[in-house]
């Protein structure tokens, strides 16, 4: 039966957003009522400073090197409570400081004088101008922060996760030279599972690198560097045969016929990165992908991230959470889903020597969420 994308996406059940949220709202204040006398008032309050992450070390895939990243560290305040938000904005996906200024400085938030109202407002931040996804995710990462604090609930209680079902974190492995690479699988040997950037020409050194130093699950990510999908089919069964878990973006993320030939034939699980971004990506790749990896940065922040991953089990497709460079606050919300994820990559916090913040840590490689309200930082 030929998908009816718009009514599927538009069905009251996969629509998880702030709507769903008022009945627990109005519990936690004495019924609707108390909800809407209490939560009323001066309007919310944005504020922003541009900011710049040191990574540890140089971060190399396919296609890029880099040292640093671009953030902007965001502020919502209402009410005597404060949430924190963040935008990442690496490079490559067209964000950057000044970008976001911009995009920020032209919210007219203050209009808004109840926080509850998560998918006015949210659709309201949307539909100020095109892109801008990872400024967007910044102010509903701040939003969500907010609410949850005001509440005093964590979001994955709000949700209705169960902390324990959190999954191990991979740590990411950039591309280097063999000897780059021995120190920096020695450093991570804490955890439990690798994520391997290849796609450069030295896929087998890179992975034979590794196997000398340990015999931990393996994933890769490709970042599209593999052209010829017959190719690329002899090295997944190859990578298969050394412990590797999952294809992250093997090939060309517009050319979904291939990718529909090489997840067809492959005996691992292929998985989308820069061939999904929004919700609205999520249908047209069933058959083309095993499932799909989701970023807040990617895809405007909590609310659709949720939306996301509602879809994408509903059409029977794995999921993984992710990241990019960011500090403690980004990845702690995206670590607020990691429950109910089959694999999660939320390492960027670990990739740097400056985080601003403490949130989501890690023990014996898995996620451990903090259980203090909102998205759980300091």
């Amino acid at each position: 039966m030929k998908l009816d994308r718009r009514k599927f996406i538009g069905s009251g059940g996969l629509l998880a957003g702030g709507a769903c949220l008022l009945p627990l709202f109005s519990a936690c204040n004495g019924g609707k009522e108390a909800a809407e006398s209490n939560y009323t008032g001066s309007g919310l309050k944005l504020s922003f400073e541009p900011y710049d992450l040191q990574l540890k070390h140089v971060f190399t895939i396919a296609s890029f090197s880099r040292t640093t990243t671009p953030v902007m560290l965001v502020k919502i305040e209402w009410g005597g409570f404060v949430g924190y938000g963040e935008a990442s904005m690496p490079p490559y996906l067209g964000e950057s400081h000044k970008t976001a200024t911009k995009f920020l400085s032209s919210l007219k938030l203050d209009q808004f004088t109840d926080p509850f109202r998560l998918n006015e407002i949210l659709s309201y931040v949307d539909g100020v101008a095109e892109g801008n996804c990872a400024a967007k995710a910044s102010v509903d990462i701040a939003l969500h922060d907010l609410i949850g604090k005001i509440v005093n609930k964590p979001w994955f209680q709000i949700w209705g996760y169960n902390q324990e079902d959190t999954p191990v974190t991979t740590f990411t492995i950039g591309i280097d030279k063999p000897e780059v690479v021995t120190e920096k699988v020695k450093e991570a040997a804490p955890y439990k599972m690798l994520k391997v950037k290849i796609g450069r020409g030295s896929d087998e050194e890179m992975i034979n690198t590794i196997r000398k130093v340990t015999d931990v699950p393996l994933c890769v990510d490709v970042n599209q560097g593999w052209k010829d999908k017959h190719e690329a089919l002899d090295k997944i069964h190859w990578l298969k045969e050394q412990g590797v878990v999952f294809v992250e973006q093997p090939m060309d993320k517009y050319d979904l016929d291939t990718m529909a030939w090489l997840t067809q034939h492959s005996p691992l699980p292929t998985i989308a990165d820069e061939g999904v971004q929004r919700l609205v990506d999520v249908p047209k790749l069933k058959g083309a992908y095993s499932g799909i990896n989701i970023k807040l940065m990617k895809c405007t922040g909590l609310r659709e991230a949720h939306k996301m991953l509602d879809v994408a089990r509903a059409l029977d497709m794995k999921v993984m959470i992710g990241c990019m460079t960011e500090t403690s606050c980004g990845v702690s919300a995206a670590a607020q889903l990691s429950p109910m994820v089959d694999w999660a990559d939320l390492d960027g916090n670990l990739l740097i020597s400056n985080d601003p913040y403490k949130g989501v840590t890690v023990q014996n490689g898995k996620v451990i969420l903090p259980t203090r309200s909102g998205i759980g930082i300091i």
